[in-house]
């Protein structure tokens, strides 16, 4: 960490530059002897990608800024407080600390919270801004967290991790046991240290394959912001047996949409043809794969059972996209064409063997416009065109319970 960059005049520079030509600065060079231009740069650009991500930290003096990177690994406000609303009692310890975001907002619920990270720099840069927030409430620990655990006697009340999803080699990796820490060769040892631990994990991972890696699973949380998956978070209790809830959440601009259910088998949907509206639920409802779940709550019929398309005689509140249905027709450029008000629409595929980008270039309908084709398969097998119209007095703040 440079201490140079928090002087005043250059903290000035950098937020006068925070729209400015990157390249340009790099080329003309640093205007401060104890700051590079490299350094500048890599201060202004994390410090706007903060802007709607981080809100707290782009509108707090002082704030030192790591590699842009860290920024689009991090948590971002809104699901950090999300994360927050899981957890209770006096302390909780975060063995993978990263930039501080989810601490931050731990230490607004639970009076003891532990931040360990093994880079250094990293610790060093969470440090110094949570004294520009004026927070006393947690304590830094640089090195490795899993080991931090293994050299104390402490006990708490929460454990939370969010494992690196790359390998020694940087490479992504798809399974939690390839990340790093590995949770599941850990988990007994962790849970000599707690009863309840929480894992962040990323939208990418497999529900089913995580289940079977970890024990004693509760909970799962799927949350998106602006329907887009954002994390995947798994609640886990010690000795916990029952079975799985799964909690969804789509946080949007004016509303949440929440659909929650258990994981249970064998359970199956009914099946039938369009009928007045059309439903498309949420992106974190389609990764919880809870699509009978959808049917049973609700009451709604499924078009088949891989579109993962609900529909109804009469309008419900819904937590996704509702439509009303004004026709049906066959896969077919002509006859498409008769049912729209104008040679534009918005298409989407549920079930359909062909690609929106070759369903454009075989019926040459552009994108836009008031109208949405869903290319599906029906019950029956069938292909089929739904020509529909978005429903917008849609209220899905209520929460649905199983």
């Amino acid at each position: 960490m440079n201490p140079a960059i928090l002087h005043t005049e250059v903290q000035q520079f950098i937020n006068k530059n925070l729209n400015a030509n990157i390249a340009k600065i790099l080329f003309k060079g640093s205007p401060f002897k104890d700051v590079s231009a490299k350094e500048l740069v890599t201060q202004i650009i994390s410090k706007k990608k903060c802007q709607k991500k981080l809100p707290t930290w782009f509108s707090t003096e002082n704030i030192y800024y790591p590699e842009k990177l860290n920024i689009e690994q991090t948590s971002s406000e809104l699901t950090a407080n999300y994360k927050s609303s899981l957890i209770s009692g006096n302390s909780i310890i975060d063995v993978t600390g990263g930039y501080g975001v989810d601490c931050l907002y731990f230490s607004k619920k639970i009076k003891h919270v532990t931040h360990c990270e093994l880079n250094t720099y990293l610790s060093t840069i969470v440090q110094n801004n949570y004294q520009q927030f004026k927070n006393e409430g947690v304590e830094f620990i640089s090195g490795d967290g899993i080991e931090h655990l293994k050299n104390t006697t402490k006990k708490y009340d929460w454990i939370y991790i969010d494992p690196s999803r790359r390998d020694s080699d940087k490479n992504k990796v798809f399974l939690l046991k390839d990340c790093l820490p590995n949770v599941p060769d850990n988990l007994e040892f962790l849970f000599s240290k707690t009863n309840n631990i929480l894992i962040k994990n990323s939208p990418i991972l497999d529900l089913k394959k995580t289940i079977e890696e970890l024990n004693f699973v509760k909970e799962i949380h799927i949350v998106a912001v602006a329907n887009e998956v954002k994390e995947l978070l798994f609640v886990l209790e010690k000795n916990y047996k029952e079975n799985i809830k799964i909690k969804t959440n789509n946080i949007q601009k004016d509303k949440n949409q929440y659909f929650d259910f258990q994981l249970l088998k064998n359970n199956s949907s009914n099946y039938e043809f369009p009928k007045k509206y059309l439903y498309e639920p949420n992106t974190a409802i389609l990764k919880s794969g809870g699509f009978h779940e959808i049917s049973h709550q609700f009451n709604l019929e499924k078009l088949h059972p891989h579109s993962h398309l609900y529909t109804s005689e009469n309008l419900i509140t819904f937590p996704g996209r509702t439509f009303e249905i004004e026709s049906t027709c066959s896969y077919n450029a002509k006859e498409i064409k008769k049912n729209l008000k104008e040679n534009k629409a918005n298409i989407t595929t549920r079930n359909f063997p062909e690609s929106v980008a070759q369903i454009r270039k075989k019926t040459k309908i552009k994108d836009g416009g008031s109208q949405y084709l869903f290319f599906t398969t029906l019950k029956n097998e069938n292909l089929k065109v739904l020509i529909c119209s978005q429903v917008f007095n849609n209220n899905s703040k209520k929460k649905n319970q199983a």
